[in-house]
């Protein structure tokens, strides 16, 4: 199998976001009581079980560009609207997604929508990322490492490598160096759908600027202003973050080893993404759910667990602000002096190289430096705070920030303030097998504190937690474990983290396997793949988050009893960074973000049903409650923004903005709904 290294490059994330440890026995065990106890609140629809499956990285036009919807139904994406053809080349309509180079050198600060727009001629190259090779040699290897797949899908876990080096041109795709400057069909003869790829950068004021928003290009189909037209440009200039490092010499445009991967799109007329096709084709899906904060894995699902942003604190529920050119980790082998307050201003001399930005580096035994990620959104001295700010006041429905005094928001991937046992992991930053990157405990109150004050059974399911939890502060060695820490809302949680009542609800995926047999499924349940399965570009591959889907999706209707109450959603976290066409309304400072693939996959949706009603991830929570009876979570959380409000002319554009869907409208619970 490859090396924990090939891993680390291959996930920007990777070093904040999966503990590396040796590999323990994955046995299933039975669910704690907390999550077996009968569900005994009434509903207000026929379900009685939610199964939230969460992929990683995909935009809703990146999978969905070329889908045909069956007769009475309608979509909006880049065939509907003639940017491309089925056969995936460039449409009558290919200039509506064209792609510019800007001009950000302003060393007063961060332009939300940068000057100077150039459009491309050709696109910038496209490169390669990813596995050189298969990750595992055998499929005899991989099924000792995985079990979250049908049979016939573990071969995908040793094929579709490269076979060229990260940052170099993918010579796979045809024409990689002159491409027509908007969106361009991934999949070929040379590239088939099978293949590992790239992964473009996915960052809060990356995305912001990628979209290119202003008030004065409002218009009533699109009243946000974005132009979504500088994709690669970001993906050009500044990448994944700078870490408060200098612009490195002879600068060109593959430096940041990314090119135009944001760019890139599937063919499901042409064969790919199979299994996601036959869900839309025999459920429902929406075309029009995004997600709720712009950047990465760590802020979404955050926002998915509590429907707010979370901030630094003293560890005991009181804002402060986070290290700010400052001695951390002191007498440790991680110690050194980082900036974890974003200042995306350009450094001088340079078009669009943030001066503080990034993942944060060194630690695990080695000096910490850079890691750029809060941002105290209230502070109008900041020149990007006061860009999107100004932005949303200029907006003809004015949008306000949600920004309160003097917090700074966690705006991307940092560790969750505790390990998997309830140990404090911010006060364990000096450890030389961790991160000096890591949030303290929050106070955030999120969903499963809801639903446990109203005694409704629930828990989150991470693959590999019970290999995390046998050694939860890391070691780094080895690649057995790709347990996603930061993708659990659950773990940033003093109220959950705390009590050993609240811990049983963090659960491997070999105990819901186990009550999807039995019947003792949690009335909510959140799903999440590990690294190898999650989709993930570069580290992962969308048919092996097909497969987890299909696994989980055979397994309940295996179940008739457990199928006929049933509603499985499966979503993602966040776009990843690639191109999408689609309206985004802009709901607070932190979003949203980029439309991104949602399917219902359930007994109570019509075949082939697409909803385009304004959804997000909060909307997963506004189901939840409307079904199980539940207020919102607090008084400032997303699940309190109203359904929206449409006209038939653009159902896309929320009349009554702010406002967000509760997913209703993907059922239809008559009495003869439940027939499949």
């Amino acid at each position: 199998m490859s090396s924990p290294g090939v891993l680390a490059q291959a996930r920007q994330h990777l070093a904040v976001g999966v503990s590396l440890v040796a590999l323990v026995a994955n046995l299933g065990t039975p669910l704690p009581a907390a999550a077996q106890e009968p569900v005994k609140t009434p509903t207000a629809t026929p379900i009685k079980h939610v199964i939230v499956i969460i992929g990683e990285n995909r935009t809703f036009d990146h999978v969905f560009a070329t889908y045909k919807p069956r007769r009475g139904e309608s979509i909006s994406n880049l065939l509907s609207k003639g940017i491309v053809n089925e056969d995936g080349t460039p449409g009558f309509n290919f200039f509506q997604a064209s792609q510019s180079s800007a001009n950000d050198s302003n060393a007063n600060g961060y332009r939300l929508s940068p000057s100077g727009n150039v459009p491309y001629s050709v696109l910038p190259p496209v490169l390669a990322g990813g596995y050189p090779t298969g990750p595992f040699p055998d499929v005899a290897t991989a099924k000792q490492f995985e079990n979250g797949l049908p049979d016939n899908y573990y071969v995908y876990l040793t094929t579709g490598g490269t076979g060229l080096a990260h940052g170099a041109v993918d010579t796979r795709i045809p024409n990689a160096t002159t491409l027509p400057p908007g969106p361009f069909q991934l999949t070929s003869v040379t590239h088939p759908y099978d293949s590992y790829d790239n992964s473009p950068v996915h960052r809060f004021y990356q995305m912001w600027q990628q979209f290119d928003c202003k008030s004065s290009k409002a218009t009533p189909s699109n009243p946000s202003g974005c132009q979504s037209d500088l994709f690669p440009w970001v993906e050009t200039t500044i990448g994944a973050g700078s870490n408060g490092l200098a612009q490195p010499a002879d600068w060109t445009d593959t430096s940041t080893k990314e090119g135009s991967t944001a760019m890139g799109f599937y063919n499901v007329l042409q064969g790919d993404a199979p299994y996601l096709k036959f869900l839309a084709d025999h459920y429902a899906m929406s075309d029009n759910f995004h997600q709720a904060v712009m950047g990465g894995t760590g802020a979404n699902h955050v926002m998915l667990g509590t429907g707010d942003a979370i901030w630094f604190s003293d560890g005991n529920g009181n804002p402060v602000a986070p290290p700010h050119n400052e001695l951390v980790a002191a007498n440790t082998p991680n110690a050194g002096v980082v900036d974890e307050i974003e200042d995306p201003t350009p450094q001088a001399g340079t078009n669009n190289w943030y001066t503080e930005d990034g993942y944060g580096g060194g630690s695990f035994g080695s000096p910490s430096y850079g890691g750029g990620t809060y941002t105290n959104c209230s502070d109008t001295t900041r020149p990007e705070v006061v860009q999107i700010r100004r932005y949303l006041h200029s907006l003809s429905q004015p949008i306000p920030s949600r920004c309160a005094a003097n917090h700074y928001y966690l705006l991307n991937n940092y560790n969750p303030g505790y390990y998997g046992d309830g140990r404090n992991a911010y006060a364990d930053i000096g450890n030389p097998n961790e991160t000096v990157f890591t949030i303290p405990p929050s106070p955030l109150r999120n969903v499963g504190d809801a639903l446990s004050e109203k005694k409704i059974s629930w828990a989150y399911f991470g693959d590999q937690w019970s290999t995390y939890l046998a050694n939860p502060d890391g070691n780094y060695v080895t690649a057995d474990n790709t347990y996603c820490n930061i993708c659990n809302p659950f773990q940033y949680s003093t109220s959950i983290m705390t009590s050993p009542l609240g811990r049983t609800h963090n659960q491997d995926t070999t105990a819901f396997y186990a009550a999807l047999k039995d019947g003792s499924l949690p009335a909510v349940s959140f799903v999440k793949p590990d690294g190898w399965l999650d989709g993930h570009p570069a580290s992962s591959k969308l048919n092996l988050f097909e497969g987890f889907v299909k696994k989980i999706v055979d397994g309940v209707k295996a179940n008739q009893e457990l199928w006929a109450s049933t509603a499985i959603i499966v979503t993602f976290d966040e776009g990843g960074g690639y191109y999408d066409s689609g309206y985004i309304q802009p709901l607070d400072y932190f979003g949203d973000g980029t439309r991104i693939p949602t399917l219902v996959v359930s007994p109570y949706t019509n075949p082939g049903h697409i909803s385009h009603a304004y959804t997000d991830h909060v909307s997963i929570l506004k189901f939840i409650e409307a079904n199980w009876g539940l207020r919102p979570l607090t008084h400032r959380s997303r699940d309190n923004f109203p359904n929206p409000i449409a006209s038939q002319s653009n159902p896309y554009v929320p009349l009554n903005s702010p406002a967000i869907g509760d997913l209703m409208d993907l059922f239809t619970f008559g009495a003869a709904a439940a027939k499949k």
